[in-house]
């Protein structure tokens, strides 16, 4: 981690790859409710800059914070820590 330096690091889900270049994943934290004490799960969808379309849907990724690379890309993936479970469509056969 100290390899990034001051630059915040995440850890989350690629939850859609159709753009290119581009990923979006979900970072997971949780967080205490202030009155009633009760962990609660926040979610939060990061547009990450994936340079060479390696990342599918499921893939366990950490992302980098980085300067402004478009609208709304503000991170870059720096690994993927574990390729996720690839789902097949089956198109239907006539018989």
């Amino acid at each position: 981690m100290s390899y990034f330096g001051k630059r915040k690091v995440r850890e989350g889900l690629v939850v859609s790859d159709k753009m290119d270049k581009t990923v979006v994943v979900a970072v997971e934290t949780r967080k205490v409710h202030p009155l009633y004490k009760k962990a609660i799960r926040v979610i939060k969808k990061h547009k990450a800059h994936d340079a060479n379309n390696a990342c599918k849907i499921g893939d366990k990724v950490r992302i980098v914070e980085t300067r402004p690379l478009s609208k709304e890309k503000r991170w870059r993936v720096a690994e993927i820590i574990s390729k996720g479970e690839s789902v097949e469509t089956r198109s239907k056969q006539k018989k």
